[in-house]
């Protein structure tokens, strides 16, 4: 069984680690903890790894974030792959930071590069894992958040997010996409504590303060 894994960013050293680009970051940290290097090839650079007889090629596209669909569609047709082994890996704006959703399909929300991979494939039925950067950058200031370097605290947060979405792929090939959503989908921390705690005050009758 082959797989391709995609990791969205942008090339270039200025890119390297800015919020845009945790889908190469993570495959990075793969390829890494597996001992390969990626190569140079079409459309993007590529590497092979393995797991349980599974094989996943990894694919950090060149193209740049808004025409990532070219490198994606190139790539599905020469390993003549379906679909449903396809998973893209990106940023999302509209979760908080450390919080991961894994979907077997759906809209782009908003995301040049998932909105290319769409419209090059004729298809949203494939499955992605979204990665929250958070959204704390004021009106108009968009673009240079998402082109922004993470913070310290956050960055020392990466190699776990990471390992964990890593997992999540793996777990796709062996147990299905319902399992591994299971077990991959999260809240922050922070944000669980936060519930946890007005939890504890509904329970008690009390309102807590905003």
């Amino acid at each position: 069984m082959e797989y391709l894994v995609v990791g969205l960013g942008n090339i270039g050293a200025e890119y390297a680690n800015t919020r845009h680009n945790m889908g190469f970051m993570v495959l990075d940290a793969w390829a890494q903890a597996s001992n390969v290097l990626f190569r140079t090839d079409r459309y993007g650079d590529v590497a092979e790894v393995s797991f349980k007889g599974r094989w996943f090629v990894l694919l950090k596209p060149s193209t740049y974030m808004n025409l990532s669909g070219n490198a994606v569609r190139y790539w599905m047709q020469k390993l003549h792959l379906p679909l449903e082994n396809l998973i893209v890996i990106s940023d999302d704006l509209n979760l908080p930071f450390g919080t991961i959703r894994m979907r077997p399909g759906g809209s782009s929300g908003g995301h040049n590069g998932l909105e290319d991979i769409t419209l090059k494939l004729e298809s949203d039925q494939w499955a992605r894992i979204r990665i929250g950067i958070g959204n704390e950058f004021s009106r108009g200031r968009q673009v240079d958040y998402v082109l922004s370097d993470f913070s310290e605290e956050e960055k020392a947060a990466v190699p776990e997010l990471a390992s964990r979405i890593i997992q999540g792929v793996k777990d796709v090939s062996t147990i299905g996409i319902a399992r591994a959503m299971n077990s991959l989908n999260t809240r922050p921390k922070q944000q669980k504590s936060i519930e946890k705690a007005e939890e504890k005050l509904e329970n008690k009758g009390e309102v807590p303060e905003i």
